[in-house]
């Protein structure tokens, strides 16, 4: 995919191509903003315009290269992401060996890390040193939604491009565009989707509705004044990471959406398009304060079980806040 393909964004291409047209590509980028709204995306569009037999100030989509870059087998694109909770040194070490020697193919060799700001402390400070040391054969493309967990000195010897979630009217065309979507289920996971297209895939998932009716359920449920279904609720997040901030994000959407409702009569603002008398009840026996308390809760337990925190205890103690809050 070029950068004339990729939906939104239309500031940071300009501010990319602008840099290829002019060979003033600096070392390192990094590239923050909520997942799936194109940041990885992009990183690769970078890959292949720089790369590109036809030309620097975007991909043709056609030459080897690029094609090569597409099936993710070009010798000069390196993609690092975490082994299980963080990047490790090993990785960042391969990297660096990699960078010793001139690209094998293409003029510059592009390595792209994902979830940047999972680097342990000896990956990120080894990945500093090469930061500190830039070769120009080489270019680093740092990818985080969470650039606030980096270090200092990471960041400020990247260039930063901040990607704001996509306008509803772009995941909408989106879908409909590339995944064929009826008009009903496309105006419905853009507005469920916050911005974000790969979220919107995700919801398109039967899986997916499945799991967010039945968190929805449980969280309506009057039981929730019951520590014994509070408990049991908690249990049902699982010993996932990855499966409880999903839970937790649709949570948080629930929320969002109450006190939305609390400030402003205009439902289309709301990401549970289809549930929307639950989202008014809840808004109405509710201040705004318990809401944005309930939120907060619900952040705070997603940045702890992001950082490896005790799950039951996190996700329990987060169940009373939100059941005391109903009293």
């Amino acid at each position: 995919m070029s950068f004339r393909d990729i939906l939104g964004h239309e500031k940071q291409i300009g501010i990319l191509r602008n840099a290829l047209e002019r060979n003033r590509t600096p070392h390192a980028y990094l590239f923050s903003g909520t997942r799936g709204i194109g940041k990885k995306t992009t990183a690769l569009a970078v890959a292949r315009a720089i790369n590109c037999q036809r030309g620097r100030r975007d991909a043709c989509d056609a030459c080897p290269s690029c094609l090569k870059i597409e099936r993710g087998n070009h010798p000069d694109v390196l993609i690092v992401a975490p082994e299980g909770q963080f990047i490790r040194i090993q990785a960042i070490r391969e990297l660096q060996d990699r960078m010793k020697f001139r690209p094998f193919e293409g003029g510059t060799r592009v390595f792209i890390l994902i979830d940047a700001d999972r680097m342990n402390d000896t990956a990120a400070n080894a990945l500093l040193k090469t930061l500190e040391e830039p070769n120009r054969n080489n270019l680093l493309i740092l990818i985080t939604p969470r650039p606030y967990q980096l270090p200092m000195t990471i960041l400020s010897r990247c260039q930063m491009l901040r990607f704001s979630p996509l306008s509803r009217e772009t995941v909408f065309r989106h879908l409909r565009e590339r995944l064929s979507l009826e008009p009903e289920a496309a105006h419905m996971l853009a507005s469920s989707s916050g911005g974000s297209i790969g979220r919107a895939i995700e919801m398109n998932d039967e899986n997916y509705l499945t799991l967010r009716n039945r968190i929805l359920d449980r969280l309506f449920d009057e039981r929730m004044k019951n520590p014994l279904h509070v408990l049991s609720f908690a249990a049902d997040f699982g010993p996932d990471r990855k499966g409880i901030l999903k839970r937790l994000d649709i949570m948080r959407s629930c929320f969002r959406d109450a006190l939305v409702c609390k400030e402003t009569p205009d439902s289309a603002a709301l990401f549970n398009q289809d549930r929307i008398p639950m989202i008014r009840s809840l808004a109405a026996g509710l201040a705004g304060t318990d809401l944005l308390r309930n939120i907060q809760a619900v952040n705070r337990a997603a940045r702890a079980i992001d950082q490896n925190a005790n799950k039951s205890l996190t996700l329990e103690a987060m169940m009373f806040k939100l059941a005391f809050s109903r009293s």
